[in-house]
């Protein structure tokens, strides 16, 4: 388009850009904050761009080709060298996962989206054995980790105002605690982490794509 002479209305950029530094850190003050629970920020794409330190919880045991610094949340929770064997509820987050992805697929007509969602599809589930649950109203993450049994939901959060197609595309993902246990054992083990900030967050930067 631009070699036709039309301009994008709004500019393009990478989210590690100087300009975008208000709104990074914008960014990863909503996500660090989010402690003691976890919560992540990823592109259009689902790669990784900021994660707290309570994320760290969910990906431990995940082969480390899975976890390069452009990793992709998606093929990372579903792959069976990820997160899949730990997700007690895999079916159902699958579904979910599938369902998602599939309307921004429909939404978008994104080339490379599809190619990630016809992935994902690959990946081998058990079949439902609990067909209602929960996750006729909401789809929640059930997982075994490190701390014992975690259940959360999930909330999204985008920037409603961007004038930038970078800013525009940024997802933040934040899980809250689903049962009283799992709010304890997050509580007592990150509370220390919570009260550093920053200190206690790790980034993964993408290389742009």
């Amino acid at each position: 388009m631009l070699a036709a002479g039309f301009a994008p209305d709004y500019p393009q950029r990478a989210f590690d850009d100087p300009v975008l530094s208000a709104a990074r850190a914008a960014v990863e003050r909503i996500i660090d904050c989010h402690m003691p629970f976890p919560a992540l920020a990823v592109d259009r794409y689902w790669n990784l761009l900021h994660a707290n330190a309570a994320v760290q919880h969910l990906m431990v045991g995940a082969a480390d080709y899975l976890l390069s610094p452009n990793a992709n949340v998606l093929r990372l929770s579903l792959h069976p060298d990820g997160l899949a064997g730990r997700i007690l509820n895999l079916s159902e987050w699958k579904a979910h996962v599938l369902h998602r992805l599939g309307q921004q697929v429909r939404a978008s007509a994104d080339s490379r989206l599809e190619e990630l969602l016809e992935e994902l599809r690959s990946y081998p589930a058990p079949a439902s054995d609990n067909p209602h649950t929960l996750s006729d109203f909401v789809s929640p993450l059930i997982f075994s980790s490190p701390l014992g049994k975690l259940s959360f939901l999930s909330t999204t959060t985008i920037f409603g105002t961007a004038n930038d197609v970078t800013l525009s595309e940024i997802t933040i993902e934040s899980f809250f605690p689903a049962d009283a246990p799992t709010a304890e054992r997050l509580t007592k083990y990150n509370g220390a982490a919570a009260d550093k900030g920053r200190e206690g967050a790790y980034r993964l930067q993408t290389d742009g794509g």
